[in-house]
């Protein structure tokens, strides 16, 4: 006898998507696509597998940890399963676009898979949607990344919004500048992106003051600006916090209200980043619903985009009512059926000509029924 239990297990981190969820995240990603096409982004579609070393290529060596690998029995040649689209959409604009014209906007979505989860998103498989922006720079395509990704999580009725802004390129320019080799340079980075202020303070005096001022210059963006134009920063570094003023500007005089907080001193999950970079946030809700940044196509074209992850995002969304369910009797005609269906109604047709119909439609859920040519309420 089959053991319908045992048929029903899945790995860790996997799960089946059961009704009504799974019909209200497609329709959520729809709706973040279409917000991403009213803004002139169009809509590509990368496989789901593809040779391992365009998976690695530019920005996707910062994931290859995360990918699953198999050999092609055709190619013989090693693929790899995608665990983040961006690396596909790069590739996409580096060849078979690369004669497009600039800036280049392309949007996406679909499902990724990760050889393991984390603490705050144990999934393995989850879908991803958005958006790049290729041949764009300056801080009016960093903006413009970032008032996107807001309007759109706004128009999913997503709440008490919010953005941190970082720049994972400044850490090294700084430890580069004071002198620290790779193994020092590594271990200031983790400090700063745990804020462990105990393993900061036990460096060398000259090395612990700047980094304990640029972790302390993190919070609102206002005052976080503040604490950074006071640091002593080599050139190069000087420069990107500029930038980051300069689009904290930019976005105050466009954001409508958008929560704005700084953490310059952050890199962990922004590693093929090289510039400005943020993270998306909402009251109430564990987790990033998404993050973006800037960085470099395989051809070193400069390029910025944002992913939203539907898994978290899906915990912020206000659950969608159910929709409305209309019975239709077995013996009704197909053609009224059709014209219910043409103004909205989503109709369950009755299949057993003995069947009740009130029970059987209460049976299936549904809240409505034909009587005559109209749907009156169960």
């Amino acid at each position: 006898m089959t053991d319908y239990a045992e048929l029903a297990l899945l790995p860790e981190g996997l799960h089946d998507d059961l009704p009504p969820f799974a019909g209200h995240e497609a329709r959520s990603i729809e709706r973040l696509v279409a917000q991403f096409e009213s803004h002139g982004y169009e809509r590509v579609k990368p496989p789901l597998i593809e040779f391992e070393e365009s998976l690695l290529s530019g920005p996707g060596a910062g994931v290859g940890r995360h990918m699953f690998r198999l050999m092609d029995p055709i190619s013989q040649r090693m693929m790899g399963l995608r665990a983040d689209m961006t690396t596909q959409v790069a590739r996409i604009a580096a060849t078979r676009l690369r004669a497009a014209p600039r800036p280049l906007r392309l949007c996406y979505a679909g499902q990724v898979l990760r050889v393991r989860g984390s603490q705050l998103r144990p999934e393995r498989q989850y879908a991803q949607a958005g958006v790049e922006l290729i041949g764009a720079e300056g801080v009016a395509g960093d903006g413009e990344l970032v008032l996107l990704a807001a309007e759109a999580l706004a128009t999913l009725g997503v709440q008490g919004l919010s953005v941190d802004l970082t720049v994972p390129t400044l850490v090294p320019l700084l430890t580069m500048e004071l002198g620290l080799d790779a193994g020092a340079a590594e271990a200031a980075r983790q400090a700063l992106d745990a804020r462990d202020g105990a393993a900061i303070a036990a460096l060398a005096a000259d090395i612990r003051q700047p980094l304990a001022e640029l972790m302390r210059a993190a919070g609102p963006a206002e005052a976080a600006l503040k604490a950074l134009a006071v640091l002593d920063l080599p050139a190069p570094a000087r420069a990107l916090c500029d930038h980051l003023a300069a689009l904290v500007e930019f976005l105050d005089g466009h954001n409508g209200g958008l929560t704005l907080t700084l953490d310059p001193g952050e890199s962990r999950g922004f590693e093929y980043q090289t510039g400005v970079s943020f993270s998306l946030f909402a009251d109430g809700i564990r987790g990033e619903l998404g993050r973006g940044g800037r960085y470099s196509l395989a051809n070193e074209e400069s390029a910025i985009g944002f992913t939203l992850y539907l898994d978290s995002l899906m915990r912020a969304i206000p659950e969608a009512a159910a929709p409305g369910r209309l019975y239709i009797p077995f013996a009704a005609p197909a053609a009224q059926a059709r014209r219910l269906r043409g103004i909205g109604w989503i109709t369950v047709r009755g299949l057993d000509p003995d069947a009740d119909p009130d029970a059987e439609a209460r049976t299936l859920a549904c809240d409505h029924i034909l009587r005559g040519e109209q749907p009156a309420k169960l």
